[in-house]
């Protein structure tokens, strides 16, 4: 759909993070992760 937005592809980097039920650190790995962009199109539409 023209003007709707586009996809990319970003890179997370490692993180550390924590398990809520046992409070113990885990290492989270690196990733690439979806992104969005919304075009023209698709914020004329939701703004309207």
């Amino acid at each position: 759909l023209a003007g709707f937005g586009s996809f990319s592809v970003s890179r997370r980097e490692a993180s550390k993070g924590r398990n809520p039920s046992t409070g113990a650190e885990v290492d989270i790995p690196a990733r690439n992760v979806p992104k969005f962009s919304a075009g023209k199109g698709l914020k004329d539409a939701v703004n309207s």
